[in-house]
């Protein structure tokens, strides 16, 4: 019987809980169908303009690669939000309607009120290691349902995926345990809190922040920002 190196990670998550708490003081996720709920801003959180990162850079994952030129969808997510799971649908519609057409690129955010949110992330950049983001991506929304919101830690569950999708298990076990594959999602989590991100989803339309208040508002930036 396999197991899984749960001090270790119980330690990453530990670490990553102070490192987000630092950044972000309280933030909270949409509830239901209604508008952002955030309880305080962050402090001193954005830099100057001069000095912003970039949304796109070197490490982010891409879905979708339309190329130079094409526009750029970037979504700062937490795969145990449940708004993100809501807008995940349109975003996989989106992605196959403007394929080609269009580039989308996913960062991490986890929030820290949410139990699972970088045991989550760990195992999707875990699986990235081994060629495996996209379809853990997937599985993470897919499966939303049945471990969010719990508080009890569900990195035995993700490790199940791993097997599912037939990553080695052990090189997985390793990623999740390695301080660089949380580095990773931290890098991710702190230039969003640069550029301002203090909610998920946050989604950037080639480089302008959308004010989300309906699913359509995606297609209609996208639209929007086409070349004629």
């Amino acid at each position: 019987m396999r197991t899984r190196p749960v001090v270790a990670v119980s330690i990453i998550v530990a670490a990553a809980a102070v490192v987000i708490i630092a950044l972000l003081l309280v933030v909270r996720p949409w509830e239901g169908s209604g508008s952002p709920v955030v309880s305080e801003e962050p402090v001193d959180s954005l830099a100057s303009p001069a000095a912003l990162p970039p949304l796109v850079d070197e490490s982010t994952h891409i879905l979708n690669d339309a190329g130079p030129g094409a526009p750029v969808v970037v979504e700062f997510l937490d795969f145990e939000c449940e708004a993100c799971g809501a807008v995940y649908p349109t975003m996989e519609e989106l992605r196959e309607k403007y394929d080609g057409e269009v580039t989308f690129a996913v960062r991490y955010f986890p929030l820290p009120g949410h139990s699972n949110s970088v045991n989550a992330a760990l195992a999707v950049e875990a699986a990235a290691q081994q060629g495996a983001f996209e379809a853990m991506y997937q599985r993470m929304f897919e499966t939303q349902s049945e471990w969010g919101e719990r508080q009890a830690s569900e990195a035995d569950r993700f490790r199940g995926y791993a097997e599912d999708l037939g990553l080695d298990v052990a090189a997985y076990d390793a990623a999740v345990s390695d301080p660089a594959t949380l580095a990773r999602i931290e890098q991710d989590f702190q230039a969003g809190a640069e550029l301002g991100v203090d909610r998920t989803p946050t989604i950037f339309v080639d480089g302008e922040r959308l004010e989300l208040s309906q699913l359509s508002d995606i297609e209609t930036a996208i639209q929007a920002a086409m070349p004629e």
